[in-house]
């Protein structure tokens, strides 16, 4: 395959979606980078903000911001009310049945790790044991491994096959052990693009008594989630992977359960009476948000879980969906690029290796030819033991992303192979 002349990025209806319109709500997307036009494709590290986030945020800054809940001027109660707004807004997405359940946090990281602290320091013993699977990210082995120290319990790991999904029968099989407190799995794999069937695997986890955790960082921008029908125990997600602010995070957890639990950290606004002698905890939320939050954060992902709502995530996930088959199309006539992960269940995410050339250099190379991807270890480094290979190199897609850009992802990849041939 010879190289083709370097094209501009020309946006073309997919799966019924305006793309030049949705582009144009992408400031960042406007720029060049060493001379060439930017193709994003490092969406499953973090999206990038529309506009309606980016004037969210600047209005909160702008117009009303002031700290919230104990202020009774205008400005703390109009701050108090946008941000208790998008906590609803939460509750809808995720289809909880009271704002009660929803908890803010700094990111998926800090919700599973509130729930090891609180949930797993308060129920889980020595001999107990937390199963997950082999292709967790770090956020969902570490906080584990921790709490398997304070408490003398054990990690068991599912294992999944050459394809990247999930063996299902030894998942089952360790949660059979009659210790099992908890199973938290990963909805979407950031280093595979893996679909698990979550369902099914809460369905069995409950079949034996199990609370369930997921993971859901990488699948809340791809996929509707309806935790009531899911009925997991818990779900995590970040706003930056559904193109809201960094530093937002958000628990999900069933109220039974939060409000039993001990609070996670102490200070402002987790409590209701507070002495020398002893502390009474406010009710849900606040018992779990200790300290002024990210105020203009928040009301920022309310933001984006608006503009989301007013495209469809059916939409989002079928125009993401074709450029994943015309982007592994493509990436396979590449002599020597191997794909990591080939699951039937997949999302738009490609990672992959080329023979005798390191994912930094191909990562490096992509970059001078204006291609923006993800390569390393992904905060995965189990699933690349489990593959033998220090790293991959990962295109991951978004709503804004178009076939074009996957011509451009490719074309610099012949490219990467001429310079080491």
């Amino acid at each position: 395959m010879s190289a083709s002349p370097t094209l501009a990025i020309a946006p073309t209806a997919s799966a019924g979606l305006d793309l030049a319109r949705i582009r144009a709500e992408f400031p960042i997307l406007r720029q060049r980078v060493h001379g060439k036009p930017l193709v994003y494709l490092d969406n499953a590290a973090s999206a990038q903000r529309p506009k309606a986030v980016i004037d969210a945020i600047s209005e909160c800054y702008s117009t009303y911001y002031a700290n919230i809940h104990r202020g009774v001027h205008l400005l703390s109660e109009r701050s108090t009310a946008a941000y208790e707004g998008a906590r609803e807004k939460v509750r809808a997405f995720l289809n909880a049945a009271s704002v009660q359940e929803i908890i803010f946090t700094r990111n998926t990281t800090e919700s599973i790790n509130l729930v090891a602290s609180s949930f797993g320091g308060s129920t889980v013993k020595t001999g107990d044991e937390i199963v997950i699977t082999g292709m967790e990210h770090h956020s969902n082995i570490v906080p584990w491994q921790l709490l398997c120290e304070r408490t003398g319990a054990r990690l068991k790991v599912a294992p999944f096959t050459d394809a990247g999904e999930l063996i299902l029968d030894e998942y089952e099989r360790l949660l059979d052990s009659g210790r099992v407190k908890l199973a938290a799995f990963v909805h979407l794999s950031n280093a595979l693009g893996t679909l698990n069937p979550v369902q099914r695997m809460i369905e069995l986890a409950h079949a034996r008594g199990i609370p369930t955790l997921v993971d859901g960082a990488q699948s809340i921008p791809h996929v509707a989630v309806d935790v009531r029908a899911l009925d997991c125990e818990f779900y995590a997600f970040s706003s930056h992977k559904i193109y809201g602010p960094s530093g937002v995070g958000v628990l999900y957890g069933k109220q039974a359960l939060l409000e039993a639990m001990p609070p996670y950290q102490g200070g402002g606004d987790m409590i209701r009476l507070v002495t020398f002698e002893k502390t009474e905890y406010a009710d849900l939320p606040n018992k779990f948000e200790a300290g002024t939050p990210n105020i203009a954060g928040v009301i920022g992902l309310g933001a984006a879980l608006d503009w989301v709502n007013a495209i469809g995530l059916d939409a989002v996930a079928a125009h993401e969906h074709e450029l994943l088959d015309y982007a592994t199309a493509q990436l396979q006539e590449i002599p020597g690029l191997k794909i990591m992960g080939t699951a039937r269940d997949k999302a738009a995410l490609a990672a992959f290796t080329i023979q005798g050339i390191h994912p930094h250099d191909i990562g490096t190379i992509l970059d001078r030819e204006g291609v923006a991807i993800r390569a390393g270890h992904h905060c995965a480094q189990p699933v690349m033991q489990r593959y033998g290979v220090p790293a991959t190199a990962r295109a991951s897609f978004a709503v804004y992303n178009t076939r074009d850009e996957v011509d451009a992802l490719v074309k610099a990849l012949w490219k990467v192979k001429e310079l080491f041939e």
